[in-house]
């Protein structure tokens, strides 16, 4: 009952096809509903054929894929450290940072809350993301695992959101265009490096495949006796293990844990609108003194002038650099505007009746989340400026107030996105699968040659189906 993309020849058999007494289930995190995995082989991907939110991706030699490039971006990321990141001058003077100044500059200009964010999102917690992979990939490959093995996998998932490397890199860009005019810039060896840690990291956050990670740890326990395919968990007193995909009973509250990874689980998120609403309202709120106050102040030649979000992007445009310009105003702009905007409406037709199709209102939630730590583009322009531009009274730059206040913009949103409960926007539908898909469509997209046809049923069969029954 899923679709299946992106299909290649296989050289290993995927993991579930080990297990051929039964059916693996899967309760979809964002609607809710409840189908079985056909056998998948690498390259291939199965979605939720309600809400098409990807349910399983399957790589080829997931283990020594992720440790290789997890290895890789740890030896990235101790280079990028070690080395000058970048440089200016300018009439004789100049300055050269590394890596971790834009995090300690911020902290000597009386902004810690900002240092420590800039420090935990670009070096201290991918750093921790590595490591743990490296932990767990090494500990697939030993006869008995590493001790503390499920605790660190179930931590893969909570840490993600928070790697923003790449947003560092196109902040520096940014940064970079902003004093190329004004003084001649130079680029260390740790500016490549970061260049090559960030791409790696990526790659490895998209190399996990933590369905087999899951099931390499712990196995596959079985599904509650009676769970039926072609339902919501929810009506059946179940719910999906959002960290390891495991279907779980709860008790008559609602609530649970998983018996694989030991993860809190509730039928529905508690008082998740209710979070959700006062996390916007602060946002709102920030959002004011973000705009209104400097984000950072440019001495030059003993004459201090106040900068804010707007007043940056007027003077990219006045000195040529649109493109530039246009980024900023995106992330800096309408990213944080449309993401407010997007989940208060969400929040309002959560507990209505939809009045518009849910997998669009599903779609805009997944964008919601997609785009929200880009707009931390403005707060690593400010980070990366201060520690570079410091020339005394001939030159420098200061942070403003706006930066803890946009900073904190960026981070309280990307929390009520994580606050929101997205099966809230299924509840009640009627539509019981993916309206955008053909009804003669039998889900399977790609090369299948060897995908025999019982496993891999119609996404649009709604009648349900026993787990011990024939997938």
């Amino acid at each position: 009952m899923e679709r299946i993309r992106n299909a290649s020849v296989t050289q290993h058999p995927p993991p579930e096809v080990r297990i051929r007494s039964r059916r693996r289930l899967r309760a979809c995190h964002e609607c809710d509903w409840i189908m079985a995995l056909p056998p998948l082989r690498p390259g291939e991907e199965a979605d939720c054929v309600r809400c098409g939110h990807d349910l399983v991706k399957r790589h080829a030699f997931p283990a020594q894929r992720s440790l290789a490039l997890s290895l890789a971006s740890l030896v990235a990321l101790a280079l990028a450290l070690s080395f000058p990141f970048i440089g200016f001058s300018t009439r004789g003077v100049g300055n050269e940072i590394e890596v971790a100044q834009t995090a300690t500059q911020m902290l000597e200009h009386h902004q810690p809350i900002v240092a420590m964010v800039v420090l935990m999102s670009i070096i201290v917690l991918p750093a921790i993301y590595l490591l743990t992979v490296v932990w767990l990939q090494i500990s697939l490959m030993l006869p008995r695992r590493l001790p503390y093995s499920r605790t660190l996998a179930r931590g893969l998932s909570h840490i993600a959101p928070w790697l923003m490397a790449d947003v560092f890199i196109v902040g520096t860009m940014v940064a970079l265009i902003k004093v190329a005019g004004l003084a001649e810039i130079s680029l260390g060896p740790s500016f490549w490096a970061f260049i090559a840690y960030a791409i790696l990291l990526l790659a490895t956050t998209l190399s996990l495949d933590k369905d087999w990670l899951w099931f390499s740890l712990s196995g596959e326990p079985l599904a509650p006796e009676g769970t039926r395919t072609g339902e919501t968990a929810a009506s059946q007193g179940l719910t999906g293990c959002p960290t390891c995909g495991l279907i779980n009973c709860l008790d008559s509250e609602g609530h649970g844990r998983c018996v694989r990874c030991s993860e809190k689980l509730h039928a529905r998120r508690p008082r998740s609108l209710q979070t959700t609403w006062a996390l916007l309202f602060t946002a709102a709120v920030l959002y004011i003194p973000a705009n209104v106050y400097p984000i950072m102040y440019t001495t030059s030649l003993g004459s201090s002038d106040p900068q804010t979000i707007i007043g940056g992007v007027i003077y990219l445009v006045s000195h040529g650099s649109w493109p530039v310009a246009l980024v900023i105003f995106v992330a800096s702009v309408i990213v944080p505007i449309g993401k407010l905007l997007a989940l208060v409406w969400l929040c309002l037709v959560a507990p209505r009746a939809p009045g518009m199709r849910s997998v669009v209102r599903a779609r805009l939630y997944r964008l919601t989340e997609l785009i929200g730590r880009w707009s931390m583009v403005d707060v690593f322009v400010v980070a990366i400026l201060v520690a570079l531009i410091r020339a005394g009274a001939l030159m420098s730059i200061d942070p403003g107030p706006a930066a803890l206040a946009f900073g904190g913009v960026v981070i309280i949103t990307m929390l009520a996105a994580m606050s929101f409960e997205p099966r809230l926007l299924w509840d009640g539908s009627e539509d019981p699968c993916n309206p955008m898909d053909s009804p003669d469509d039998d889900g399977l997209h790609g090369d299948h040659s060897g995908l025999a046809s019982d496993t891999a049923p119609s996404p649009h069969r709604t009648a349900p189906d026993e787990q011990g029954s024939t997938p």
